[in-house]
């Protein structure tokens, strides 16, 4: 049996008590539908059209269940396929999926299947791959098979692991898989726990305060120390990777993160050189200052419309605020003329004009931007102006999205 299906047979991950459905959704990016309009549909989708999705690598079911749920929630239509090789993490998946009362179709097999799958009965209108792509042995061509399974309007949602903040990561894999290679799943976790008891204060695992898996569940730290097959992805490998597919990035769903002008003096000198930059360029650049991406998250369209696939700043769009309270933020904005926002490993202030809280307060109401300018007393191109600032912070914290039909 491949070692990457024997892993999850013995570990299925993440680790989940179908249980716990009955008091908590798990929530996150990629696969919210307010976050997938925003992102592939530029935020316009019409939700009474029925949904075909396709879960690549679902796994114990946790990017399955939040967009089954939340669609069922906003009553679209929907067909959810999961894909997997672990019957283990099926199981898990079902029982999580019966306990809300959802249905999905599950199918054993491999992510390479999914082009077989569009040709047999349609397109999806959009592909989850979270997590996957990097254990593959061949990740580049996963990336061609989800690309080919996908509708030409549609898109891909995923999570690739990333180098700079799993620092100590690699090497210990490379350790634990020369000591422990031949021994049994549970062996290997016993062995790995010793280890990691008696590991030098100068190993750089030890020093990497972002990872906490291994902490989480036996699950977690066969994942993070003891994987067979993990290969990260840094920024030019993972736009490469997209290109080669025929696919080009729509947005990362942190896009505040890879702005490398906060890590930077805010000097003239360092202002042109980033001018210069490319946003490529930029984005890589921001990751390497950082060193506290663990994973890359975001969205892919097909190449020719990747770039107008992210929804605008437009007069009928309409604001979906991402578990904050809007009056909260611009009450913040009022008193500050920014927001100071958290992100794991590090904080980014972003700077919005003071008088932009008004129109901040009044999203997620249900109003279109256009109707928000209409009660701030402002035609289109004024409130353009006052507004566009606290539009473009509040999408790159992911602190808002855009989407006309669907709340997320």
């Amino acid at each position: 049996m491949d070692p990457v299906r024997r892993q999850y047979e013995a570990y299925p991950y993440p680790e989940r008590d179908p249980a716990d459905e009955a008091r908590r959704l798990i929530v996150g990016s990629p696969s919210d539908p307010a976050e997938i309009d925003h992102h592939l549909f530029a935020g316009r989708r019409d939700w009474t059209r029925p949904f075909r999705a396709l879960v690549a690598g679902g796994g114990t079911g946790d990017g399955l269940v939040m967009l089954a749920q939340k669609l069922a929630d906003a009553g679209v239509p929907a067909e959810i396929t999961w894909l997997d090789l672990s019957e283990a993490a099926r199981e898990i998946a079902e029982a999580r999926m019966r306990r809300r009362g959802l249905s999905a179709r599950f199918l054993i097999g491999d992510l390479a299947t999914a082009p077989a799958l569009a040709a047999e009965e349609g397109p999806f209108d959009y592909v989850d791959c979270c997590g996957v792509l990097h254990h593959l042995e061949d990740p580049e061509a996963g990336f061609r098979a989800l690309a080919e399974a996908i509708r030409p309007e549609g898109g891909i949602g995923f999570m690739v692991y990333a180098p700079y903040g799993r620092s100590g990561v690699y090497e210990l894999q490379a350790a634990f898989g020369a000591l422990l290679a031949e021994d049994p799943p549970e062996a290997k976790v016993r062995l790995a726990k010793a280890a990691l008891g008696a590991l030098p204060e100068s190993n750089r695992f030890r020093g990497n305060r972002l990872l906490s898996d291994h902490k989480a569940s036996d699950a977690g730290l066969y994942d993070l120390l003891l994987h067979a097959r993990d290969v990260p992805f840094d920024v030019p490998r993972l736009l490469a990777a997209l290109e080669g597919a025929g696919l080009g990035l729509a947005g990362w769903a942190e896009a505040a993160r890879y702005d490398p002008a906060p890590m930077l003096p805010a000097t003239p000198e360092f202002r042109e050189r980033l001018a210069a930059m490319t946003p490529e360029a930029r984005w890589a650049l921001a990751e390497r200052l950082a060193g506290d991406l663990k994973m890359h998250v975001g969205y892919a369209a097909p190449a020719a419309r990747a770039g107008s696939a992210q929804a605008r700043l437009s007069a009928e769009g309409v604001a979906r605020p991402n578990a904050v309270d809007a009056r909260a933020l611009a009450r913040q904005v009022e008193w500050r003329g920014a927001l100071k926002v958290g992100f794991e490993g590090r904080s980014v202030t972003l700077e919005i004009p003071k008088r932009a809280a008004g129109a901040m307060a009044r999203l997620g109401t249900g109003r279109s931007f256009g109707e928000i300018a209409a009660a701030e007393g402002m035609d289109w191109f004024a409130f353009a102006q006052v507004f566009g600032p606290a539009f473009r912070a509040l999408v790159a914290a992911n602190l808002m999205r855009v989407s006309r039909g669907i709340a997320g």
